[in-house]
């Protein structure tokens, strides 16, 4: 995959623990376009590579921006990137979109905390559009609450709504309310948490919404169930070695560890940056990527954190 030179142009204190990172060419070069609700990798010191979300204008090519919640139960990342200062030269890869916009009538645009930064650029995009949406902001407090001054000055700042855990109930969300009954020509957009996913999924569906017009992407993975008791194996078609996957290992690390060459970036199936096709046996999906009918069909899994229902999975590598 082709990896980006960038350096930091500006790092920001957006709100408490959240800081926004402004990427620029080295050397002034001009940066690949991006749609909106595309995120890049960032490769980090000791070989670790984060996923982030470009939250800045799609229209614009001379930077890309992201902002980084420092999590107290980091596995790393986050405390890599705030440890980055102004100046730091670094690689990313290209922009990739998991997470793109539908045209629709109306759009209608759910965040929980850093899971804004998506959304932001879908808010820009839309504008640009002259698009009929509406941004709804969720976060504990008005400290916790990243880029404020930014919504607050934006051509959108009349559709944006933001809610605080701290206000008075009859100021936060209603998502019942902000839902409604669902309409064919409407569109939704969710990111956050998980309990604010979940939250805002199990909310649309009581009020009758298609999955077709929810559409999802999580930043941090589920925590997985207990690992089968056994092992399973896999077979790599094209050379027809097989390898034991035993538990405790990822089918990822039980390739790369056999000489397989493996994308990987989230390592929490949150980023389908490692997904393979597969062509015998079934998968335990456990991932955060793939739809409920892509899962069904059960013709493709996330090596980094999914396993197997069946002894033996035939993947095409």
């Amino acid at each position: 995959m082709s990896k980006l030179n960038v350096r930091i142009a500006r790092k920001v204190a957006e709100a408490d623990g959240i800081d926004s990172f402004e990427f620029i060419g080295v050397e002034g070069a001009v940066l690949p376009p991006f749609s909106a609700g595309s995120h890049v990798d960032v490769h980090l010191p000791g070989g670790l590579i984060r996923q982030y979300s470009l939250c800045n204008d799609p229209s614009e090519q001379h930077r890309y921006q992201i902002a980084v919640l420092r999590e107290p139960q980091s596995r790393g990342g986050s405390a890599a990137m705030h440890a980055l200062k102004e100046g730091d030269t670094l690689q990313i890869s290209m922009p990739r979109n998991h997470f793109p916009l539908v045209p629709a009538q109306h759009t209608l645009l759910l965040a929980g905390g850093i899971g804004v930064t998506p959304l932001l650029s879908m808010a820009e995009r839309l504008t640009h559009l002259e698009a009929d949406f509406a941004l709804h902001y969720c976060t504990r407090s008005p400290e916790r609450t990243a880029f404020r001054d930014r919504i607050a000055g934006s051509a959108f700042a009349p559709r944006a709504h933001i809610h605080h855990d701290s206000d008075h109930p009859e100021q936060r969300l209603d998502m019942a309310a902000t839902l409604g009954p669902a309409r064919a020509d409407v569109h939704v957009y969710i990111c956050g948490p998980s309990g604010f996913i979940d939250y805002a999924l199990t909310t649309a569906r009581a009020r009758g919404w298609p999955a077709a017009q929810l559409h999802v992407e999580y930043f941090a993975g589920a925590t997985a169930t207990a690992d089968p008791v056994e092992s399973f194996e896999v077979k790599a078609a094209r050379s027809g070695k097989c390898f034991t996957v035993p538990a405790g290992k990822s089918v990822a690390e039980v390739l790369i560890a056999n000489g397989i060459d493996l994308q990987l970036s989230c390592e929490q199936g949150v980023c389908g940056t490692c997904i393979l096709r597969v062509l015998e046996g079934k998968p335990d999906h456990r991932d955060l990527i793939l739809s409920d009918e892509e899962k069904a069909a059960n013709d493709q899994f996330t090596p980094c954190c999914s396993r197997s229902l069946s002894p033996l999975l035939v993947l095409d590598i």
